[in-house]
């Protein structure tokens, strides 16, 4: 049974969890800023950051609560907006556990986390989720051109609520290919420089001869 919600973000803060801000001396700061209201539809800012993602963690719990998290990759934008409550990814065939399926078989309720290292940005995503296997024309939509994996099914999430979190403790890393193109960009710019200087030296020595 759903509960009743006032607020978006009730989705998450639940009368336990609004008990103890109350406790710590947090509850009035969050009371004003849930007034203001969770986004509950993609915007264009959560739409490019999403299509910026090549990796997120996909959460998931079991009929008696016991959670699970995995970890979900592809190509830049594998995780697609379909509508402003709708997000979407091609399933990639794995280990064949399938713990996040048979939880979505007794127990909708999903989250997606989206970290951003190299700027030290996170979206947090509440929602619901199910699987939908044999629709090979929407798994082909999805399913990222050119890339080196076998799609099984599709997941579909349907947004509750979203929000930010602030930069705090998120440490800065960055992709082996992105550094790898910094590097390149490097070296091609000293090659360049070395070039124009080696060219100034004979330039110096000729007009010193």
């Amino acid at each position: 049974m759903t509960a009743i919600r006032t607020y978006a973000s009730d989705v998450a803060f639940s009368p336990a969890v609004k008990s103890i801000q109350t406790r710590k001396g947090s509850r009035e700061g969050y009371a004003h800023a849930e007034q203001r209201g969770w986004r509950t539809e993609v915007d264009e800012n959560l739409a490019a950051f999403l299509g910026d993602a090549n990796s997120f963690y996909f959460a998931t719990a079991s009929a008696d609560g016991q959670p699970y998290i995995q970890h979900r990759g592809g190509p830049k934008g594998f995780l697609k907006v379909l509508d402003k409550q709708t997000l979407a990814f091609a399933d990639y065939a794995g280990n064949r556990q399938y713990i996040t399926q048979g939880n979505l078989s007794e127990n909708a309720k999903a989250y997606i986390f989206v970290m951003d290292y190299a700027h030290r940005r996170r979206v947090k995503i509440w929602g619901e989720a199910r699987v939908v296997e044999d629709d090979d024309a929407l798994t082909d939509e999805l399913m990222p051109k050119g890339y080196r994996a076998r799609p099984e099914q599709v997941i579909l999430f349907k947004i509750e609520a979203w929000d930010t979190n602030c930069p705090q403790h998120i440490p800065q890393k960055f992709d082996a290919p992105d550094v790898a193109a910094a590097l390149a960009a490097r070296d091609q710019r000293i090659a360049e420089l070395e070039a124009q200087l080696a060219a100034l030296k004979g330039q110096a020595a000729a007009e010193g001869g």
